[in-house]
C-alpha cells in the first residue's frame, strides 16, 4: 500500500475512535493532524498541546493490522485523556489506561513489540581515550553534543569525541 492509502486508513480509524470517545464522554473531540514521519524505534507519538499524532511508516507497513487497530488507538488515547482529565496526568497513567480499556475496549499496552530491524535509526560513533573503544550515540545525543552538552566515557572519564555516522 502507498502512503496516501495508509493515511486514509489511519484517518478512518482515528475518526471511529473519536466517535466512540464523543459518545462515551458526551462531548466532541477535534480530529487531530496526522503525520507519517516518525523514524526510529517508536511506533507513534501524540502531542496533545498541538492535537497532533506522528506515526512510524515503516512499523505501520510491517505490522499493518495491529498497528492500525492498537497503536493508533494508543496515540488517540494520549490526546483524549488530558482533554478529559487535565494536562497534569501521567502519560500511561490511570486516566490513559481508562480511555484504552473502558472507552476503546482495548488492552492498555504501554510499549509495542514490533520488529525494529528495518527502522531507520542512525548511529553516531564517538570515541574516547580508551584504546579501540567506539561509543554509538543516538541522533538526539549527537545533536545535544553539537549544542554543547558533554558526555563522558564511563570507563576513562574523558569526554567523547565524534568519529563517524553509520
Amino acid at each position: 500500500m502507498n502512503t496516501l492509502n495508509d493515511k486514509l486508513l489511519i484517518e478512518r480509524r482515528v475518526s471511529s475512535l473519536l466517535e466512540q470517545a464523543n459518545r462515551y464522554f458526551h462531548r466532541t473531540f477535534k480530529q487531530p493532524d496526522i503525520q507519517l514521519d516518525l523514524r526510529g524505534e517508536a511506533a507513534g507519538q501524540a502531542w496533545p498541546t498541538r492535537n497532533l499524532i506522528r506515526l512510524n511508516p515503516v512499523l505501520l507497513r510491517e505490522n499493518r493490522h495491529h498497528f492500525i487497530h492498537q497503536t493508533v488507538a494508543h496515540e488517540v488515547a494520549h490526546l483524549i485523556a488530558p482533554e478529559v482529565y487535565g494536562d497534569r496526568i501521567r502519560p500511561h497513567g490511570k486516566e490513559w489506561k481508562y480511555v484504552m480499556q473502558q472507552v476503546f475496549n482495548l488492552p492498555a499496552e504501554r510499549c509495542h513489540s514490533y520488529d525494529i530491524r528495518h527502522t531507520t535509526r542512525r548511529s553516531y560513533i564517538y570515541e574516547c581515550a580508551c584504546p579501540g573503544r567506539e561509543i554509538p550515540l543516538t541522533g538526539i545525543r549527537h545533536n545535544r553534543i553539537k549544542r554543547g552538552t558533554v558526555y563522558l566515557c564511563q570507563s576513562c572519564g574523558q569526554a567523547v569525541k565524534y568519529k563517524e555516522s553509520t
